[in-house]
């Protein structure tokens, strides 16, 4: 039997899989103690990872940031602060005493997605996650691509014209913030009233919207994308794939491609980091 054990660690929720045989036979999580730093998020890795301590099966770790040679950098400090090239892969491997495969979340949901979910059968593949952050994972000619420096698909951190970055103007937190100017409770608030039919609503969730439609119309032309695949918990909301859809369309058709739902949801990125670990093993 093929046994692998992932880990996804998100700026909301950790959560860790035993994978068998490509399907999950067990899972738990916890929600995420960002505000207190990698060693205390560390520790509460370790601490999911309890129950599997008798079983020696490789582990994948999929996280939010830039990661270069196993250490992570979180850019956006609103995501997780306190991370500057923390050296997760050997803290961690040191700590369970075994090899730990470390890669980008969105990059091992693309690879999960690719093998198993909406990308299989093509050749030049997107995963675009929308949630606390923006983030994504590129498949080109069939090879998940990762950059030595790490920066192998941050469409959140590229930059507006207003000396902002997309994730400042399309991520959950984006929508959090101006949910909070606008006098709504949270993010989930303003995209409920948005889908309720209030316009000053609308108007803000499609900003983001349209400026992640535009930079995926950039892509188009330059990578030769097939199809993109969308997930997050934004991104997975009811409306927000249609939305998205519709926006795409105002572009030329040389700009425009597939864009299907994440087929494996929010277990694409346990997926991937357990193929990835299953590789390195």
């Amino acid at each position: 039997m093929n046994q692998f054990i992932a880990l996804d660690i998100g700026g909301s929720k950790s959560r860790i899989a035993l994978i068998e045989n490509g399907r999950i036979a067990w899972r738990n999580d916890a929600e995420t103690p960002r505000a207190y730093g990698p060693a205390a998020m560390l520790e509460q890795m370790l601490a999911l990872h309890e129950p599997l301590r008798t079983l020696y099966a490789p582990i994948g770790v999929a996280i939010t940031g830039q990661i270069v040679d196993g250490c992570v950098t979180a850019h956006n400090s609103a995501v997780l602060p306190g991370w500057r090239n923390y050296p997760l892969r050997r803290e961690l491997s040191a700590a369970l005493g075994r090899p730990v495969a470390v890669v980008n979340d969105a990059r091992a949901a693309a690879w999960g997605e690719y093998l198993q979910g909406a990308g299989r059968g093509l050749s030049e593949f997107l995963f675009l996650t929308v949630s606390t952050g923006v983030g994504a994972g590129l498949v080109l000619n069939g090879r998940l691509h990762l950059a030595k420096n790490g920066f192998d698909a941050e469409i959140g951190e590229m930059s507006m014209l207003d000396g902002a970055t997309l994730e400042d103007h399309a991520s959950g937190t984006a929508l959090g913030r101006y949910a909070a100017q606008l006098g709504y409770a949270g993010a989930k608030e303003l995209c409920d009233a948005a889908d309720a039919g209030d316009k000053r609503a609308e108007d803000i969730y499609m900003h983001g919207i349209r400026e992640i439609a535009r930079k995926l119309a950039d892509l188009a032309v330059m990578l030769g994308i097939e199809r993109v695949a969308l997930g997050g918990s934004v991104g997975l909301r009811p409306g927000y794939l249609e939305r998205l859809r519709r926006e795409m369309q105002t572009f030329r058709p040389i700009q425009r491609y597939e864009i299907a739902r994440a087929m494996l949801g929010a277990d694409a990125g346990l997926h991937g980091a357990a193929a990835l670990a299953a590789a390195q093993s």
